[in-house]
């Protein structure tokens, strides 16, 4: 076999779409008032939907914290001595570093960053923040540490903060020509992740295995892609992390008459694209197929919407309305965006009708977040319905990508229930 890293270009960003991104930042402190941006970013580790606006400025490691002036080059404060390290390899090998090392800090704490704020003169100004704003889902009431914004503020008493995590979003999530291929290679690779799972899995074979085969396609392909959502068994209604990924026990052994369930994360230079898989071992309920039609159907009816000028929420309508008519349930949010993740759909609650959930606490509802939001080219969003009945729960959907006409479906593989095609083993019963 080839090595596919010979012969398949991975798209790379350029200096022009460095200058393009600096200078939609200018022209957003322009119209904001503001002299200058402070930027925190999640450590690379933090897995999907990580806030990773610093990476959008730097073309460089997930993780640090980005000063940028209205006038001049951007300050960058690193994490530890690794990024420099780092930095220091990549410019040696002429790799496209976009911030030069005078730009960089060895620290990021708050004296860091308010040596830096000094430095750069803006002691007196009104400086704009990304961090301090929700992030959904997993920081919905930012993520900067308190300990050192409140440094901050007591070393800043005449500057002015404010959050501008909803304006930035906006203007990042139009992605450009290039970021538009950064994302199609992302999607292909996740893609070849799923097609990797489905030839894995059969009877017999260990939930890891399959498990395995997705995530090494992605190592294969030169990503890194976060660790997968993963469950499997006869009518599971888990999403998340396998559970022997956070508790000391042996994975599952695949059986037939079984469902998987697979949110598969993939991403290529910070852009990322994101698959929703059910995978059919065998013989399965055909509740299953029922409840497939409808998430199909809720998936069609958001490919119909998605259309420049359309507002946010006008899709989630969409979207819900066969989810709504179906006669079944619904337990999480049918879609939301990419690139940045800013926008959601409607939450459900309907968790309570499960059997033996009542002695859970209950799930709160929630309508779509910023339903306003109009819709233009080059955003990205994950169409993900899932739909049940009883516990015969589906999951179907992928990436698609808002054009000047119809939408550009990145994965309409995963749009669909995939049947099985690994080689049955004779069932063992798991270790322990």
């Amino acid at each position: 076999m080839k090595d596919l890293m010979t012969t398949t270009a991975v798209p790379m960003f350029s200096v022009a779409e460095r200058d393009r991104r600096w200078n939609l930042a200018r022209e957003l402190m322009e119209r904001e008032g503001l002299d200058a941006l402070v930027v925190f970013g999640e450590h690379e580790d933090a897995g999907p939907a990580s806030v990773a606006y610093d990476r959008w400025f730097t073309n460089g490691r997930a993780g640090t914290t980005v000063i940028f002036p209205r006038t001049g080059e951007p300050v960058v404060l690193l994490p530890s001595a690794q990024y420099i390290m780092d930095h220091l390899e990549s410019s040696r090998r002429g790799d496209s570093v976009w911030v030069p090392p005078e730009n960089l800090r060895g620290s990021r704490d708050s004296g860091a960053l308010s040596r830096a704020l000094d430095e750069l003169g803006l002691a007196e100004s009104t400086i704009g923040v990304v961090g301090l704003g929700p992030q959904v889902p997993w920081h919905p009431e930012g993520l900067v540490p308190y300990r050192l914004w409140n440094s901050v503020l007591s070393d800043f008493p005449k500057a002015q903060f404010t959050s501008v995590d909803v304006a930035l979003g906006l203007l990042v999530s139009r992605l450009s020509p290039e970021e538009i291929d950064v994302v199609r290679y992302a999607a292909d690779v996740g893609d070849a992740m799923v097609r990797a799972m489905v030839e894995t899995a059969a009877p017999g074979v260990g939930e890891s295995e399959v498990f395995a085969a997705g995530m090494a396609e992605g190592y294969r392909r030169g990503t890194i892609p976060p660790a997968m959502h993963f469950w499997s068994g006869a009518d599971p209604v888990a999403t998340g992390w396998p559970a022997w990924g956070y508790r000391p026990q042996a994975p599952r052994v695949l059986q037939d008459g079984d469902i998987i369930f697979a949110e598969v994360f993939s991403q290529c230079g910070g852009r990322e694209a994101q698959n929703q898989v059910t995978i059919a071992v065998g013989d399965v309920h055909d509740d299953f197929y029922r409840a497939g039609d409808v998430a199909r159907a809720a998936y069609d009816a958001g490919l119909e919407e998605l259309r420049p000028g359309r507002t946010w929420g006008e899709v989630v309508e969409a979207v819900h309305a066969p989810l709504d008519a179906g006669g079944g349930s619904m337990f999480l949010i049918a879609l939301h965006s990419l690139n940045p993740g800013l926008v959601v759909g409607r939450g459900r609650g309907d968790i309570s009708t499960l059997a033996g959930a009542q002695a859970y606490p209950p799930v709160t509802d929630h309508p779509a977040l910023m339903p306003d939001v109009e819709l233009a080219p080059g955003m990205t969003f994950v169409l993900e319905p899932q739909y049940a009945f009883g516990r015969h729960l589906v999951h179907v959907g992928g990436t698609v990508i808002v054009t000047d006409d119809e939408p550009l479906e990145l994965n309409p593989h995963t749009a669909r229930i995939l049947p099985a095609r690994g080689t049955a083993r004779p069932v063992r019963e798991p270790a322990g």
